[in-house]
């Protein structure tokens, strides 16, 4: 059974619709798909609807924006049902992407790469709140990159000239609340660019007492050194590996649906977890 844990549509920052993103997980002969949209629960209901239509098994899940010691990092959380809390955060996420759009032009423009929100708005679609995706599709639309990836390496990426912070979830009260919400966290990519920076061995041994249920070992930023350790300290903590995509459509390149995939047992115990039933 092939299970791809990670993906995002364009309710996030993917380029598929929820809809658009099951039949390619079909296609590209997935058993299993989540879909864990960045702070938002909007398109869940139609990838779920998608996948019974074409018998494709779906986890329904999220992923977190947080923090942890000054360095933005990600929780997936899979399960969760709706609870003020965590709602409540969600919420307070998403308007940051919006409040902080203007500070962000403006650094733009003081680069000589001038873009109005009605450009960046443009290209949102139905996504709850514009963020810095919607920007990188902006400027290449204007020719200043070619891709979104050359927009967040050399401008918009954290520490890079036009980049803004913006809020969000501490990461051990994200784990709490997602285990409050009935759900299941899994850090993401855990140790991918900057977050290797704070979560250290020790850090992950302290969730793992926390509630935190797994670890994303199979990531297209893992490489093969780091997926050994990190299965092993999932072994050590009792953590699920799970792995996945963090497919985004055309908006990330190198991470096709599929590439990475969660073991059958890995994905059962999940499933458990968080009360589904059912070969798919």
């Amino acid at each position: 059974m092939r299970a791809d844990l990670h993906t995002h549509s364009s309710l996030s920052d993917g380029t598929d619709t929820p809809a658009e993103l099951v039949t390619k997980a079909a296609a590209a002969g997935l058993d299993v798909v989540a879909l864990t949209d960045h702070d938002t629960y909007a398109g869940l209901a139609e990838a779920e609807r998608s996948a019974a239509a074409v018998g494709l098994g779906f986890v329904p899940g999220i992923e977190i924006s947080c923090r942890y010691e000054g360095v933005s990092v990600h929780l997936l959380g899979y399960g969760a049902r709706p609870h003020p809390v965590l709602d409540g955060e969600l919420a307070r996420a998403r308007a940051s992407r919006g409040d902080r759009l203007p500070a962000m032009l403006d650094r733009l423009a003081a680069l000589d790469m001038p873009l109005t929100e009605a450009e960046v708005r443009r290209w949102v679609g139905d996504s709850p709140s514009p963020g810095r995706p919607h920007i990188a599709d902006a400027m290449v639309a204007r020719g200043y990159v070619g891709t979104r990836d050359e927009a967040f390496r050399d401008w918009l990426g954290e520490g890079r000239p036009a980049y803004v912070d913006r809020y969000a979830i501490d990461l051990p009260a994200a784990v709490g609340m997602v285990l409050a919400a009935g759900g299941a966290p899994v850090l993401a990519h855990p140790w991918a660019r900057q977050s290797r920076l704070v979560l250290s061995a020790a850090v992950l041994t302290d969730l793992a007492a926390q509630g935190l249920v797994g670890i994303e070992v199979d990531h297209p930023d893992h490489d093969a050194a780091t997926r050994a350790e990190l299965r092993r300290l999932a072994d050590a903590l009792g953590l699920l590996p799970t792995g996945s995509s963090d497919y985004h459509g055309l908006g990330k390149t190198n991470n096709d649906l599929g590439c990475e995939t969660t073991a059958p047992e890995v994905l059962a115990a999940l499933r458990a977890r968080i009360g589904q039933e059912g070969p798919c």
